[in-house]
């Protein structure tokens, strides 16, 4: 049963402090419990160790924190690691620990389920139960990083939001999570380690180069012919690819960052030559790189992987155009966690 009591981390530092003075205690006192919440995040007020045993019981009387709790843990052979992440109110959203020579990266969600109808993707299917807060959110990087430093003896290094959900349709609380996550307060990630992967909302890409933000932006294409994406993306039919054109442009002439195409090569519906000019001529409208992804099938339905000789022929035209291009291998198949909003299975 979810608790009346108000989670204190919906408060402010000043709200924080603007309580204890109401309650005649000292306002740092609001300080120190912000500390506690977000530099150590911690999971109780009794960890809260430089409080009196009265400030602890007094904030336990008051406030709850609806921290989240990993239910169910899958590792990789790959060393890619699954969460299970269950919220306060019993709800399940899932994160990924993506690990590399390099790096590791967290693959965080900002709904459970979706706002959106991609065809090709597990997520979809689920009703939209609610937007995470940004605590939520910013609870799956702080359990990601702890598994980063368990399993694979180094901090997180990046943080891509392509879990469940549409992050642009979260837009105030994904920003907030964010506010939190770069803070020298909370994890002191700079947000130049942060991407954020849309399906492309062009109202409110443009108010991400209005807020002036500092993480990147990434775009779930897939095709740049407005038929195709219609197919494979329904919603695209309210989000133009013209009008996606010139949110990105508007983007790039704010920001002067490239974004990133993220983009799924299956069988029978992109992997012909027309597919293949079409992007290309859209990468020349913004400076870009494209992320190719090898698609991991829901189910053995309509979506399935195209052929390497395919990709290569996109490889060989993009690169042939001088536009970025890498090829993003499926990890963590023996689990299914694949991350970027492709298969998050239920």
């Amino acid at each position: 049963m979810v608790s009346e009591k108000k989670d204190i981390r919906a408060l402010s530092k000043e709200e924080l402090r603007s309580f204890f003075v109401s309650i005649g205690d000292k306002a740092f006192r609001g300080t120190q419990v912000y500390e506690w919440l977000w530099g150590k995040g911690i999971h109780s007020f009794d960890e809260m160790t430089n409080l009196s045993k009265e400030t602890r019981a007094h904030l336990n009387e008051n406030f709850v924190i609806n921290h989240i709790k990993v239910d169910y843990l899958q590792k990789s052979n790959d060393g890619t690691i699954k969460n299970a992440v269950k919220l306060h109110d019993d709800l399940v959203v899932e994160s990924v620990l993506i690990p590399t020579k390099k790096r590791t990266t967290a693959c965080v969600s900002s709904q459970v389920g979706c706002s959106l109808d991609c065809t090709f993707c597990a997520t979809a299917r689920l009703k939209r139960m609610r937007n995470l807060n940004p605590d939520e959110i910013y609870d799956q990087v702080v359990a990601i990083d702890k598994e980063s430093r368990l399993y694979h003896n180094k901090p997180l290094s990046n943080i891509v939001f392509m879990g469940m959900g549409e992050p642009l349709m979260n837009y105030k609380n994904v920003l907030e999570s964010i506010e939190k996550i770069t803070s020298d307060e909370g994890l002191g990630m700079s947000p130049k380690r942060i991407t954020v992967s849309t399906s492309g909302v062009p109202k409110m890409i443009k108010k991400l180069a209005d807020d002036e933000v500092k993480f990147h932006l990434a775009v779930s294409l897939h095709s740049a012919i407005q038929e195709t994406r219609e197919q494979i993306m329904p919603f695209a039919k309210n989000f133009t690819l013209p009008d996606l054109r010139e949110a990105l442009e508007y983007w790039y002439s704010k920001t002067k960052r490239k974004i990133t195409y993220e983009y799924i090569v299956w069988k029978d519906i992109n992997d012909k030559w027309a597919d293949i000019e079409a992007l290309v001529t859209f990468c020349k409208y913004v400076p870009c790189k494209v992320n190719i992804i090898e698609y991991n099938p829901i189910d053995d339905g309509h979506f399935q992987q195209a052929s390497s000789t395919i990709i290569d022929d996109y490889i060989e035209a993009l690169e042939h155009d001088r536009i970025p291009v890498t090829v993003r291998r499926s990890r963590g198949k023996d689990i299914d966690a694949a991350c970027g909003q492709l298969a998050n299975k239920q």
